[in-house]
């Protein structure tokens, strides 16, 4: 990433968002160990839903990649969000009892609806680069907030195993790979299709709020 990439402008564009973000109740709360089991079971099985839209959304992605290098990364970032993350709530899952019953009658949230959908939308009817610029939020804000999590955690934090793997390496290594793949694609693009990805990269980084907010509010279908 350099001062005058698509990603560097896209943060400074959303700074004022991932603050909002990093400060709101729900990553004070879990940073601070203090969240309430019950809106995590909640977020942690609306994200699960959430990684089979995100993973199908990937595998666009590498179906439209312009090259083997490129399809081959989004392909293996796919088996990653539907592989590794799931192994983590598979951890929590077992912590809570949630059974694969329990789940699969789970419907999705509004919020997990909403982002799923708007992410298919784009993989589906968006070219490329501004899928790219749709999925990098996901990657990049979980990176960032797993890092400040994990530099302020409590002791004996009971989500800790969720705080050590989106600070860890091997996510961040993923993410760089994502950022880089997203600059690329930016770097040849015309200026308006340059503005459609700032676009997708502002309303996947408000829907990053919205699911979080959701989780906090245990917010379900009113009707």
């Amino acid at each position: 990433m350099t001062a005058d990439s698509f990603s560097s402008a896209a943060w400074q564009r959303n700074a004022r968002a991932y603050e909002v973000i990093r400060t709101m109740p729900f990553n004070a709360e879990l940073a601070a160990g203090t969240l309430s089991e019950a809106r995590f079971k909640h977020y942690i099985t609306q994200d699960a839903h959430y990684l089979v839209g995100f993973g199908r959304a990937l595998t666009l992605a590498a179906a439209k990649a312009p090259s083997p290098e490129r399809l081959i990364q989004f392909a293996k970032s796919a088996e990653g969000a539907i592989v590794v993350e799931r192994a983590l709530h598979g951890g929590f899952f077992e912590t809570y009892g949630i059974t694969s019953q329990a789940f699969n009658a789970t419907p999705l949230s509004p919020a997990c609806h909403h982002y799923v959908s708007y992410l298919m939308a784009c993989a589906y009817a968006e070219p490329y680069e501004v899928l790219l610029g749709a999925l990098v939020p996901c990657f990049w804000i979980y990176a960032e907030v797993g890092r400040d999590i994990h530099s302020r955690a409590a002791p004996a934090n009971p989500y800790q195993a969720w705080i050590d793997t989106y600070a860890g390496e091997q996510f961040h290594a993923a993410v760089r790979a994502t950022i880089e793949a997203t600059d690329e694609a930016a770097a040849d693009a015309s200026p308006a299709l340059v503005e459609r990805m700032q676009q997708a990269f502002t309303r996947a980084v408000q829907l990053e709020w919205i699911f979080w907010d959701s989780a906090y509010r245990l917010a379900s279908w009113p009707v």
